[in-house]
């Protein structure tokens, strides 16, 4: 199983198709703004959530500027899921481009 890289604009049309979108920064920066519907997904979780995530989903894994993200899709992808993407630019770039796709707070 491997994972692709997704630029914002091409990843709207994926999360507006059900996908899961699981941000990995800190929870402080989870907290203070993400992408709606966002998951945050760290150490603590992370298990649960393969365990009971749907792995036919598509997986959008956004981090701060899309570097952090990559090691996380690979990983996820190694559990199973079938179409897993890293998030090109990260949040930094999806909140610039889709403010209003953004949820502040948590």
């Amino acid at each position: 199983m491997t994972y692709s890289c997704i630029d914002v604009s091409d990843a709207l049309p994926i999360i507006e198709n059900d996908a899961l979108i699981v941000d990995i920064r800190d929870t402080t920066s989870y907290q203070n703004s993400h992408i709606v519907n966002a998951i945050s997904l760290n150490n603590d979780n992370v298990e649960s959530f393969i365990e009971s995530s749907d792995k036919n989903r598509p997986v959008i894994v956004c981090c701060y500027h899309g570097n952090s993200s990559k090691g996380a899709a690979e990983y996820l992808a190694a559990q199973g899921f079938h179409e897993v993407y890293s998030l090109n630019g990260g949040y930094s770039q999806w909140s610039a481009m889709f403010p209003e796709q953004c949820e502040l707070g948590a």
